[in-house]
């Protein structure tokens, strides 16, 4: 598990542009599952087929990740930034942003009165070109970069860029792994886009038409001194979303992973999370209804450069997933 997280956080993959991690985890999954696609927005769809005599399960955890667009080149060399997805100006000062060739820069600041005037427009990238036409050999208008990679283990706990949702990806090729044969028909999708507005999800399952569906994402803590108050804690399980701002849970798979869990003894906590949405936002409202639910692995400083995870709370993740992709009683929990 630890490689597989190692290997998918490394991979480039910004909202748009995901075709490099796209192929990464091809590489990864291929020999465990019975076909893989590529749908028209990019989503890369995993099949791993049942008896025939189950659901059809839809899988979600999104492989892009945050980053910045270059919308303007000045006489100096100096690159002006806009965001793709939620990026806080509060994280980029002096930080390293490296492009799809490899190219780095680091993030200056025009002289401030105070800090809490820091806004995007007083941010630049500085590539270390001598001027324009130099910088231009390099990077052009609407090149994107995402922040520079690097994995730090701890032991019991990682320290890495893109862990939103890159954790979510490694539960998922884990789960694809290890997992024994099921007479559910399970549709593992790493989505596109969910950083700008969950874009890709929406269409996989249109496509799909799934019976149920599980979105596999991070979620906040509130564990850290003067955190916001909230009940998830890093090495507290597996988080069973119960609502944030995209979706209610449905109470049925809810209650199903909670109740996989204890029949299992695996950790889990209740996580509602009062800002932010994942996959299943999208996923619940395509076709007539898709019954979804949220899987969350807990995760402190989102949307940094150094995001931070329990190992043991990703494996009680895919240990939980297992379970559910495995049950034999779902289509009880959604019917009427």
């Amino acid at each position: 598990m630890l490689e597989i997280l190692e290997r998918v956080t490394a991979g480039f993959g910004p909202a748009g542009q995901e075709k490099n991690i796209r192929e990464l985890i091809k590489t990864e999954i291929e020999g465990y599952v019975d076909e893989l696609k590529v749908d028209n927005m990019g989503n890369l769809i995993a099949i791993k087929k049942g008896n025939g005599e189950g659901q059809k399960i839809m899988l979600a955890a999104h492989m892009d990740e945050i980053g910045i667009m270059i919308t303007h080149i000045d006489d100096d060399g100096f690159l002006r930034f806009t965001t793709v997805g939620g990026v806080n100006p509060k994280h980029l000062v002096n930080r390293n942003f490296v492009f799809e060739d490899g190219t780095v820069g680091t993030v200056g600041v025009e002289k401030l009165d105070s800090y809490k005037d820091l806004k995007l427009d007083k941010l630049f990238l500085d590539i270390g070109a001598e001027n324009k036409e130099k910088a231009r050999e390099t990077v052009g208008i609407g090149d994107v970069a995402v922040y520079q990679k690097k994995f730090n283990n701890n032991g019991q706990r990682v320290i890495s860029n893109s862990l939103d949702d890159r954790a979510g990806c490694a539960v998922l090729i884990s789960l694809l792994k290890e997992m024994d044969d099921s007479i559910n028909d399970i549709y593992a999708v790493f989505t596109v886009q969910e950083e700008v507005g969950t874009r890709g999800a929406g269409p996989a399952a249109f496509g799909i038409e799934p019976d149920l569906a599980l979105a596999v994402d991070v979620t906040g803590t509130g564990d850290t001194p003067e955190a916001h108050t909230m009940d998830v804690k890093l090495g507290n399980g597996a988080a069973i979303k119960v609502m944030d701002r995209g979706s209610i849970a449905h109470p049925g798979i809810k209650k199903m992973l909670a109740e996989l869990a204890e029949e299992n003894e695996i950790s889990y906590q209740y996580e509602v999370l009062e800002f932010g949405a994942t996959d299943a936002r999208a996923i619940q409202l395509s076709r007539g209804g898709v019954p979804s639910g949220t899987l969350s692995i807990p995760t402190r400083y989102i949307h940094s450069p150094s995001e931070m995870l329990d190992l043991d709370d990703l494996r009680d993740c895919t240990n939980l997933l297992i379970k559910f992709v495995e049950c034999e009683k779902l289509a009880k929990i959604y019917k009427k």
